[in-house]
C-alpha cells in the first residue's frame, strides 16, 4: 500500500533552483510530448518503463521526476521513493513550467 506522505513534492521554482545546483531531472511523459518541449537538460525515462530502466537514476543524489501536471511523475516518485530513492515530484509539472515563461527544450 503506497502512502502519499513518503512522496516528496516540490514545485518548479524549487525545481529551477535544483537545476542550478546542478541536480538532474527525469521527464516521465511519452516521447511525443517529451519532444514537443521539455525541461532543458531532461532525461526521457517513460513513466512505463521505470521499472525497467531505474538503474539509469542517480541513488546518491536527489533527482526531480515531472511529467506534464504532476501524476505521472508522482506515480514514479512514489514507486522509485518505494525503492529507496531520493526523488522529488514536481507539482504542476511542464504546463507550470511553461505558463511561468520557463525556457523549453525542443
Amino acid at each position: 500500500m503506497s502512502n502519499m506522505n513518503t512522496v516528496k513534492s516540490a514545485g518548479i521554482m524549487d525545481l529551477q533552483a535544483a537545476l542550478t545546483r546542478g541536480e538532474k531531472v527525469v521527464d516521465v511523459r511519452e516521447r511525443h510530448e517529451f519532444d514537443a518541449g521539455h525541461v532543458p537538460e531532461a532525461v526521457h525515462i517513460p513513466v512505463s518503463v521505470i521499472p525497467l530502466r531505474m538503474n539509469e537514476i542517480d541513488m546518491k543524489d536527489p533527482v526531480w521526476l515531472i511529467c506534464e501536471s504532476g501524476s505521472r511523475s508522482w506515480q514514479a516518485a512514489d514507486y522509485l521513493t518505494r525503492h529507496g530513492y531520493p526523488v522529488i515530484n514536481v507539482e504542476g509539472g511542464t504546463s507550470a513550467w511553461r505558463a511561468n515563461g520557463l525556457p523549453v527544450q525542443k
